[in-house]
């Protein structure tokens, strides 16, 4: 019997843009068993970047089937399964069969940028209501560009057959024995089309996008019984949906409003939670992180799409392929790197520049090249960070997780930029960990400290004169 107990298990479906991860948790945040299937990405146009929404279901479903096969017998003890997910990717489907009529469309995919010009002298109103800054990321303009382009989506809008969502709530719609059509706050208003402040689809903005509501999933909280996930003969009760990003807020428990977490995976973010509504973010995003009935709690957020993202482009663009395993020590050496200016995918926050060209200032050997990668990285978390400090009290420490923060190199350099420690979990994978809090009921006895790295803030005056430089050089291309 896993740890010598009868107490019930928690299964968290970690879904994220390169792979799909099962991790199962007793109640105190102890993972006794772990599976993964990873997934393609295509771009078959610049800008673009597709998923096969098939090989997404079937990677979930193999993941989690792993994972409780490592459980053995113990598999009957669990007893909630939760699930996170990227955040503004999704799709059309058949109402009928399930079948996906487009694309999983990415968030990172930027092919509705020229389209949405047209409502840049609206952009304030729609921050305003939505939290969101106005860029092709969101999922209210792929579903517009679906039903222009695709031919099978409408028809099956004409046929009433049509149903479309975020990725979560396909998933929902093709994993649970229940087939619903529901959206968690989180996912929700990553479509753009979600008011914050009503807390449902916003008639203004579907007239603006042209969208009709009746194709849209049913607003639920995000603690919620959502169906039953049926896994190697077991009816597993789904019962919370949150964004990756969001949900690791709760790796170590309810979060605290005094610290700022950063996620560091394809992109990375920086969140703040906030019990009040921290109002207008005129470069910043904001939202509602959870609702459950009872409680809302919600977020100030900054967010970089070029961070494991860029890491990928680097390895391509200067034929490094075994960057991420050399970077470790590329990061320790000596020496002058060049800036990057960092846009892949898009500049996102504080700057929001969808076309923004990435390029170096400076040259250097390949090696110095990928260490400015990974300090660009850390300089966007940087800039979001001096944008919070405007608006809300200076956080006292910066919680990490992620892939792409298991780098000491990038830990070290985010503390001595900052001024702040940064404290990292050993275990990377607080995604899971929180959805697994949420779904398991918010466990009192939820380990909350675990075993953490502290990085300690450290003078680096050559890194904060790279800063410095760095936001001399984005200020002149972008104004901000």
């Amino acid at each position: 019997m896993v740890n010598g107990s009868n107490d019930p298990l928690v299964l968290a479906l970690d879904q994220g843009t390169h792979a799909s991860r099962a991790l199962v948790f007793d109640r105190r945040g102890r993972l006794l068993s772990s599976g993964m299937r990873e997934i393609g990405l295509v771009r078959p146009e610049p800008d673009w970047a597709e998923q096969d929404g098939e090989e997404v279901v079937a990677s979930v479903v193999a993941a989690a089937d792993q994972a409780l096969a490592g459980l053995g017998a113990d598999a009957a003890r669990v007893r909630a399964a939760g699930l996170a997910i990227q955040r503004s990717s999704s799709l059309c489907w058949d109402r009928t069969t399930g079948r996906p009529l487009s694309p999983v469309i990415s968030w990172q995919d930027r092919r509705t940028h020229a389209w949405l010009r047209q409502f840049e002298d609206q952009g304030e109103n729609i921050h305003r209501k939505t939290g969101l800054f106005l860029t092709p990321h969101y999922g209210g303009s792929k579903l517009r560009w679906c039903l222009d382009h695709l031919p099978a989506v409408r028809q099956a809008l004409a046929d009433q057959r049509l149903c479309w969502g975020p990725l979560a709530s396909f998933l929902a719609f093709r994993l649970l024995r229940e087939r619903p059509h529901v959206v968690d706050p989180q996912c929700a208003s990553r479509t753009q089309l979600w008011s914050v402040h009503t807390r449902n689809w916003d008639p203004e903005l579907l007239e603006l996008f042209g969208v009709p509501a009746g194709v849209l999933p049913r607003c639920v909280p995000t603690c919620h019984a959502y169906g039953t996930f049926d896994a190697r003969g077991l009816a597993i009760p789904w019962t919370a949906v949150n964004g990756d990003a969001t949900a690791g807020l709760f790796a170590f428990g309810w979060p605290e409003m005094d610290a700022a977490y950063v996620t560091v995976g394809t992109g990375a973010f920086i969140l703040r939670a906030m019990e009040r509504y921290p109002g207008y973010a005129p470069r910043q995003l904001t939202g509602i992180v959870l609702q459950d009935g009872s409680t809302t709690l919600y977020m100030l957020e900054g967010s970089v799409n070029g961070a494991g993202a860029a890491l990928d482009w680097l390895g391509v663009e200067l034929r490094l392929g075994d960057v991420v395993q050399r970077l470790p020590e590329w990061l320790e050496r000596p020496g002058e790197p060049p800036l990057f200016l960092n846009g892949i995918a898009g500049l996102a926050s504080p700057f929001w520049q969808p076309e923004f060209a990435s390029r170096f200032v400076g040259g250097g050997e390949p090696w110095q090249q990928a260490v400015a990668v990974v300090e660009s990285i850390a300089f966007l978390l940087q800039a979001n960070l001096d944008e919070m400090d405007k608006l809300v009290p200076r956080p006292r420490r910066l919680r990490v997780s992620g892939g792409v923060a298991r780098l000491d190199g990038l830990c070290h350099r985010l503390a001595a930029l900052s001024g702040l420690p940064v404290q990292r979990r050993e275990d990377p994978e607080g995604t899971a960990r929180g959805i697994a809090y949420l779904a398991a009921g918010r466990p009192a006895e939820w380990d909350a400290g675990g075993q953490e790295q502290v990085f300690p803030v450290r003078e680096e005056p050559a890194l904060r004169e790279r800063y410095r430089r760095w936001r001399a050089e984005l200020a002149k291309l972008t104004g901000i």
